[in-house]
């Protein structure tokens, strides 16, 4: 890759294989140099290959690879000062709503957000690199959410699995339902393009047990391995034409006046936390905010979640 060019956001998305909407985060967050002119963005190849590098030490510290806002401390430590920061690990928007209203009561806590996946989230909890995570990983053999996962990805630490919010998992289609897709098995249909979810994300652990429970080769789905970073990056690209369908949860289809949904599966998005945090004070004050009729009727009001649990403790482990 040549240094002394510019590319835009959508090259650059290409290159780094994510979507230009992870892209433009990455701008608005500073971790990414850009600049204007006019109306558009253009990235320096020099700016480009330094975030790169950036990354790489970063993995090289076992960090899963999606960008995050956590600080720049951490590039430089395996941990972080619990006492002045505390991580949150998921993507969904209630999360950026519960992190406000944490910030509100603890102005002297640094509550960083990171955007990955399920299973990411939980490996950066054992590790040491995150304070509360969310799952929503479904398991085919018990037909249970996150208890299976949390068991063999925390061995040796006790948990706390707290539920926030139940969704909706299903496909992402044209208006009209064109292509007449309906089931798991129209995914292999020749003229049907699929749109994926990347590696650890619950949507993607969804996906490949039920292709193996309805005996599908993932080779024979077009576009198994076309990945996206997010629901909304899944459902834009459906929505574009650029895939016939794909899988995330209702409320971002609700965003797109072009697409429908297909309900597939009624999914437990859960907040797992260390068992020996439980008592701290911000993770009391967490827990008080989920049950508080303030959060909940905010939450209620951007609609496609059951909050009917929000709050239970679902198992301790």
């Amino acid at each position: 890759m040549s240094t002394d060019i510019s590319y835009t956001p959508e090259e650059v998305a290409k290159i780094l294989k994510i979507s230009k909407f992870t892209v433009y985060e990455l701008i608005k967050r500073g971790e990414l140099a850009a600049y204007r002119i006019g109306r558009k963005v253009r990235v320096e190849g020099a700016d480009l290959e330094l975030y790169k590098q950036k990354s790489k030490s970063l993995n090289s510290l076992a960090l899963p690879q999606e960008p995050s806002i956590i600080n720049e401390q951490l590039s430089h430590s395996h941990h972080f000062d619990r006492d002045e920061s505390l991580v949150i690990c998921g993507q969904d928007i209630v999360l950026d709503i519960l992190t406000r209203h944490l910030e509100k009561q603890f102005p002297q806590i640094h509550f960083l957000r990171r955007y990955i996946g399920s299973i990411d989230g939980l490996m950066a909890l054992y590790r040491g690199l995150a304070n509360v995570v969310t799952a929503h990983l479904w398991d085919s053999d018990s037909n249970e959410y996150n208890t299976p996962y949390v068991r063999r990805l925390l061995p040796g630490h006790q948990a706390c699995v707290i539920n926030l919010v139940y969704r909706m998992e299903g496909f992402y289609i044209a208006k009209g339902n064109p292509k007449n897709i309906a089931t798991w098995k129209d995914l292999v249909k020749s003229d049907v393009r699929f749109v994926n979810r990347e590696r650890g994300s619950g949507a993607r652990v969804l996906l490949d047990e039920q292709l193996r429970i309805n005996g599908i080769n993932r080779n024979d789905v077009l576009g198994y391995e076309e990945e996206e970073m997010t629901h909304l990056a899944v459902a834009s690209k459906v929505a574009r034409g650029e895939a016939d369908v794909g899988l995330g949860i209702e409320k971002v289809a609700m965003q797109f006046v072009n697409l429908d949904f297909i309900p597939l599966h009624k999914e437990r998005y859960d907040l797992v936390i260390r068992l020996e945090d439980l008592e701290r004070p911000h993770f009391q004050a967490l827990i008080s905010i989920l049950k508080s009729p303030a959060f909940r009727n905010e939450v209620m009001g951007i609609g496609g979640y059951d909050i009917s649990q929000m709050g239970e403790v679902i198992v301790e482990i």
